[in-house]
């Protein structure tokens, strides 16, 4: 890296390195996923060919970083559209087109998917069964998951994600 894109990306850091933090918070309403981005903001800014192409690298700064976090709100939104497609939540009904014929063998059959299921969520790792249980049990949002066990949400949607996978799989064996 030259002096000169260095000597650019400090002052851009120094002086508007908090403002920027605060301008994304504003967005993902998250401050340790808004560091995460800032820093990825300066990541991207970093990699430009020629800083001589920007006629106003803050401006240039800031819509990199929001365009990082309308990104990461649309990759949660995704992620969370694809969670409540995939199990119910507790208290709501599983819709089965053959719920009107629950034999015994189907009871049975049921217990045994759901005793599975315990087993391969106590098989899980501990963050990710924790991050999968206060989702699914207390109903916490991811940003509030995040804050009770000090990550980011993008490491709390990683570990549903994975906790999801692994249940489906049980569940749904692959021949």
């Amino acid at each position: 890296m030259n002096k000169a894109r260095k000597t650019l990306l400090e002052r851009l850091f120094t002086e508007h390195g908090q403002a920027l933090v605060r301008f994304v918070s504003r967005i993902v309403k998250s401050p340790d996923d808004a560091e995460d981005i800032a820093q990825h903001a300066y990541l991207r800014l970093q990699k430009l060919s020629d800083e001589k192409e920007l006629e106003n690298p803050r401006a240039y700064l800031y819509q990199i970083a929001n365009n990082l976090a309308v990104d990461q709100l649309r990759r949660g939104k995704l992620h969370v559209e694809y969670v409540s497609q995939q199990i119910p939540m507790e208290g709501e009904p599983y819709t089965d087109d053959h719920a009107d014929h629950q034999s015994p063998e189907r009871l049975l059959a049921a217990r045994q998917q759901l005793q599975s299921i315990y087993e391969t969520m106590d098989k899980l790792p501990l963050k990710c069964r924790q991050a999968f249980l206060l989702h699914r049990t207390r109903g916490l949002s991811y940003s509030e998951i995040a804050q009770e066990m000090n990550i980011s949400v993008s490491s709390v949607e990683k570990y549903i994600l994975q906790a999801l996978k692994a249940c489906r799989k049980k569940v749904n064996p692959e021949p």
